[in-house]
């Protein structure tokens, strides 16, 4: 019996070589990622004070939906930080963080922590319901899905970002209420 050929690749041309030698572009590589469903996390830390005398020091947040659990024992997680961004910076620093998967009715807050150009952190905190983590001091959403606490055990540069992956200390489950929120086509959704 004859075999067929395979389909034939359709040409690279040289749009789709633009940016990068391997030949995709970065507008390809959006287009095609954003077919991939996420849910939202919002990442949080207690940025210290610089001097004793100083500030009392800031909570810091940001929007995420590069994160996954890694393993069970021990209880890894990762997050994907933009290389230079202010939590990865601050994460550099000092291990402790903290994790609240975001529901669905709470898609103003990933809105809010995921602007460019924002205000402070400490006006962007300002009106949502948090407590304080026991373990790492960070700031935990009211009403979120899940809540996890996490001390860096490992970093690693993979391209413009940076994958920092967190042993687990604390994880609670405050909500059952509501679905997850989703990133979806550049745009946050909910199931259903």
């Amino acid at each position: 019996m004859p075999k067929t050929p395979p389909a034939a690749l359709p040409p690279i041309t040289a749009s789709a070589l633009a940016g990068h030698a391997e030949g995709v572009s970065n507008d390809e590589f959006r287009a095609a990622m954003s077919r991939l469903a996420a849910g939202v996390v919002l990442v949080t830390a207690f940025e210290p004070p610089l001097a004793p005398d100083g500030p009392k020091g800031e909570d810091v947040g940001m929007t995420a939906t590069a994160f996954l659990s890694v393993s069970l024992d021990p209880p890894l997680v990762l997050v994907s930080l933009r290389t230079g961004a202010r939590m990865d910076d601050l994460l550099d620093e000092q291990p402790l963080w903290a994790v609240s998967v975001l529901s669905e009715s709470q898609r103003h807050i990933a809105g809010r922590f995921a602007m460019k150009g924002r205000i402070s952190d400490r006006l962007l905190f300002e009106d949502i319901p948090y407590v304080r983590g026991e373990a790492t001091g960070a700031p935990l959403v009211g009403g979120a899905l899940a809540q996890l606490e996490c001390r860096t055990e490992q970093r690693v540069e993979a391209g413009d970002h940076t994958l920092v992956i967190g042993r687990v200390l604390t994880a609670h489950v405050p909500s059952a209420e509501g679905g997850p929120l989703l990133y979806f086509r550049g745009r946050y959704r909910q199931l259903g």
